[in-house]
């Protein structure tokens, strides 16, 4: 009794947690109606923790209801033997209106044909069968003429967000703390379960999977991989958007990418698409959730190597392409906290970007008026004769009438006519001659425009496409030295340009709207390395404003942010001597001027350095683990800490630790030579040096207000007094 009242309750709650599935159970319970039209076998396929069981446990409560006998088969006991499936579905063979179960039968795929040209021919009458498992079925079941009449597949799809919220809901989770768990799991039933089983540390706390939680959802979803390589793509997989065999290739190499597309085809957790393969949802967030929490530094790593495909991808498509991969590129940043998330991946195919268009001028300065103000509407007047090229105009699909505008000005020299009749340009101009003077064949390029309607330049569909354009123009342009770009809402988009290396550096009154200012220099960090740092979770962008001039010519002197990354990426690439001999290093002071051999002198340097740190305990625990991690390269951190046969996280303390006092060597081996600034070594106390170092930015110059009689009547243009 008391048994039976267990498996009664035990039945009841597996009901009560199955949530959504209409369609799938519709046809479950059309089948065991036995109407003439039903079909006699289904196919359930979709990837683990889908809730495929969950529905063979539906269609068994079903038929026992029903009065039908029900066999249930489990694939992973089987072996591929038909011998053992004819054993355990024998009834199925003799007792009219049997349901036969067969759960996993990915782990007996081999039995596929033997299936369905054999033993399913010997069932008796009003037998049905349903069948689930990870593969989809083969195309033979719908190739067939008699099967496609008798035989349906049945996908079965992630729970959409209320399904999902449902789920956690009947396992009781407060409605507060479901949204976290819905983002993560992405509609897996399995990964809702396990979120729901590990709530939150305390009321309101932000909630995180668990390592155990996140092992065994890795388990459960990915299961057994072949090898440390397929382990690797699947990494890079779950960090883009679609994976495409040469984005695979830019991250693994040929050879690895050849071994592994193939693969990743076939896995049920991937689906195909004319784009490329893109993760399930519930594995993406796992994979790349377990990553972060396992290792860190390959975390970042991989992600570095992605954006910088990314940046290649962008550079080689074409001008219509070049948005959509930019858009690809920006799911690296799809949690990064941008105003309403500005990074955003999803497409917009009823806008167009398209360029300017002879009779959009009126309509583009109808809009500039209604949002701006008279005088902006001079300005694009101006422009509009000046570089008419400059301008994108955005149209919804099927319409010719403008809806939006924006314009990026290419400018190389200071014209008498652009500093009158465009106030912030005359502000633009006084910064770059000040800090940051063009050199031969340098320009400068400005997002000067971004008009939507309404006015202002709220977070949009409209405005996330002027976003990818003009990041696409940054990627593509080649001689551009400086970047601007001009936003009325400093405070809505200040923060979040900050974060990606582009401080404010002005302010400008146009026709009483106020236009503020952002700027980066690309001289002092390339693009290249700009799309790694800002993919890398552990390293803040540089803000690379102002530029800082040399008094002593190129490569004398390197920015602080910019030596202390070279170190850090100079260890990086200590046994991979091609990068290493790319290293920004070796245009500081620590490679003799002349050398024969830079790299050698290099390695020199850091060796010296790295031994002198050895000046207490501590310091000699720090270089085992400096030297345990990167000179003889463990694999892993956490297989250094075991060599070093610490806990992990003393080890992560020493390695810090390490990579300060390292650096603080090194610094005093690179004097700073800038007569317009000050020595970063000095200006703080010897202890304190070596604290976070975007914390230390350049002095900006003098802050100044440039007087708006000389610029326009009505534009007053106020410099940033802050540094940044």
């Amino acid at each position: 009794m008391g048994a039976a009242g267990l498996a009664d309750r035990l039945a009841a709650a597996r009901a009560g947690a199955l949530v959504g599935r209409e369609p799938e159970r519709a046809v479950l319970d059309l089948m065991l109606s036995g109407a003439a039209h039903a079909p006699l076998v289904a196919y359930l396929h979709g990837p683990g923790g889908i809730g495929k069981s969950s529905l063979v446990r539906y269609a068994a409560q079903q038929a026992e209801l029903a009065g039908r006998r029900v066999v249930h088969v489990d694939g992973r006991f089987l072996d591929a033997d038909p011998r053992r499936l004819e054993e355990a579905a024998a009834p199925a063979c003799t007792e009219p209106g049997t349901v036969l179960l067969i759960d996993t039968f990915e782990q007996s795929q081999p039995l596929e044909a033997w299936l369905r040209e054999t033993f399913l021919l010997r069932l008796a009458d009003q037998a049905i069968v349903v069948v689930a498992g990870r593969t989809a079925p083969d195309a033979e079941w719908s190739v067939d003429p008699g099967w496609a009449q008798l035989f349906t597949a049945l996908p079965v799809r992630p729970l959409d967000p209320a399904e999902s919220d449902a789920l956690l809901a009947a396992r009781g989770v407060p409605a507060e703390q479901r949204g976290a768990f819905v983002a993560f799991a992405g509609g897996s039933p399995l990964a809702l379960s396990l979120a729901a089983s590990v709530p939150p540390a305390a009321p309101g706390a932000p909630w995180y999977p668990t390592g155990d939680t996140l092992t065994t959802l890795v388990e459960r979803l990915v299961g057994d991989l072949p090898s440390s390589l397929h382990r690797r793509a699947l990494e890079v997989v779950a960090q883009t958007y679609v994976t495409r065999e040469p984005l695979l290739r830019a991250v693994l190499g040929d050879e690895d990418t050849n071994t592994v597309f193939p693969w990743l085809r076939q896995l049920p957790y991937i689906e195909i698409t004319p784009e490329g393969l893109h993760p399930h949802d519930a594995v993406r967030a796992t994979l790349e959730a377990d990553l972060r929490w396992r290792d860190p530094e390959r975390y970042d790593d991989i992600r570095a190597r992605i954006s910088l495909a990314g940046l290649e991808a962008v550079r080689s498509a074409t001008a219509d392409d070049a948005l959509l991969r930019v858009a690809e590129w920006m799911f690296l940043f799809r949690d990064h906290g941008g105003p309403d998330n500005l990074y955003n991946y999803r497409t917009h195919p009823h806008i167009e970007d398209t360029p300017l268009r002879t009779d959009d001028a009126p309509a583009v300065l109808r809009m500039a008026e209604e949002a701006e103000g008279p005088a902006s509407a001079a300005a694009v007047a101006h422009w509009l004769r000046r570089q008419p090229e400059a301008f994108r105009v955005h149209r919804y699909t099927g319409s010719t009438t403008p809806v939006s505008f924006m314009a990026i000005l290419r400018l190389d020299a200071p014209l008498p006519e652009d500093r009158a009749e465009d106030p912030v340009i005359a502000a633009v101009w006084d910064l770059v001659e000040t800090a940051a003077p063009l050199g031969p064949g340098e320009h400068l390029g400005i997002r000067r425009f971004a008009v939507q309607p309404g006015g202002g330049q709220r977070p949009s569909p409209l405005i996330e496409l002027i976003s990818r354009r003009t990041l696409a123009e940054e990627m593509r342009i080649h001689g551009r030295a400086v970047t601007f770009t001009v936003f009325e809402d400093a405070d809505l988009w200040g923060r979040y340009l900050a974060e990606a290396g582009m401080p404010e550096v002005a302010a400008v009154d146009v026709g009483g709207l106020r236009q503020h200012v952002f700027g980066r220099d690309w001289r002092r960090q390339a693009v290249e390395q700009w799309v790694q740092d800002r993919a890398r979770t552990a390293v803040m962008p540089l803000a690379t404003w102002p530029a800082i001039a040399s008094a002593s010519g190129p490569g004398d002197q390197l920015p602080r942010a910019a030596f202390e990354e070279g170190v850090l990426e100079a260890l990086r690439s200590w046994h991979t001597p091609r990068e290493f001999a790319t290293s920004v290093l070796l245009r500081s002071r620590l490679v003799a001027p002349g050398s024969p051999d830079p790299a050698a002198d290099l390695r020199g340097a850091i060796t010296t350095a790295l031994d002198a740190i050895q000046i207490d305990p501590a310091g000699v625990k720090a270089h085992e683990a400096l030297t345990t991690t990167y000179i003889t390269a463990s694999r892993t951190h956490r297989a250094a800490a075991r060599r070093l046969g610490v806990p992990y996280g003393t080890y992560r303390r020493h390695l810090a630790l390490a990579k300060e006092r390292l650096i603080e060597q090194l610094l005093l081996r690179q004097p700073a030579t800038d007569p317009h600034r000050r020595s970063e070594t000095s200006a703080v106390p010897q202890g304190n040096v070596l604290r976070d170092k975007r914390l230390l930015p350049p002095v900006e110059p003098s802050a100044t207000v440039v007087d708006s009689q000389s610029v326009k009547a009505d534009a007053t243009v106020t410099h940033a007094s802050r540094e940044f």
